[in-house]
């Protein structure tokens, strides 16, 4: 069974229609390309939405997907810098049940190989209940980048904290968590 996933993009300029939302649509086709090479549904897209730049409703909306629509994992883009609008990090700590810092912590050490820039990425990564949430930067090519760094082992987490697969591999490698 595909995990459910709800993308929100955070934009001012694009709430407004002024500015075409690239990053939302770059989500989708990297999951589209990622069934494609694994052969299999494992992502299916069930919400797309473009906020502004809006802490109380990003909260309300991070809930309703996770609640109500059953969204298995919510990738949000945007709103992850230092602008006095940035609040996506905020928010989403705000629905938290559970911190699950080393995906945004990856992200940020893979694309500081990149640019030195990524250090102000404030972008966080937790659990609401039975639903991972990360925060994704908002441009198209590091929204890729990032998605990038952390597909390889996203299906497995989702697995994991939906019970459908057990934490410790096969390896021989008893008590170690290798997520």
């Amino acid at each position: 069974m595909a995990y459910k996933v709800g993308i929100i993009t955070l934009s001012d300029k694009g709430s407004r229609g002024e500015r075409e939302d690239k990053s939302g649509p770059a989500i989708c086709e990297m999951l589209e390309a990622w069934n494609k090479k694994e052969g299999r549904e494992i992502y299916e897209v069930g919400s797309e939405v473009l906020l502004p730049d809006d802490q109380i409703l990003l909260e309300g909306v991070l809930m309703g997907m996770a609640d109500e629509e059953g969204m298995n994992l919510i990738l949000t883009t945007g709103g992850t810098g230092f602008s006095p609008r940035d609040i996506t990090p905020e928010a989403t700590y705000a629905v938290a049940t559970k911190n699950a810092p080393g995906i945004a912590e990856y992200m940020r050490a893979k694309s500081f190989e990149i640019t030195p820039k990524a250090m102000l990425s404030r972008g966080a990564s937790v659990i609401r209940n039975s639903t991972l949430i990360i925060n994704l930067p908002g441009s198209p090519k590091a929204v890729r980048e990032n998605l990038g760094f952390i597909l390889p082992a996203l299906e497995h987490g989702l697995g994991v904290l939906l019970g459908r697969e057990g934490e410790c591999g096969s390896d021989g490698h008893h008590g170690e968590h290798h997520v």
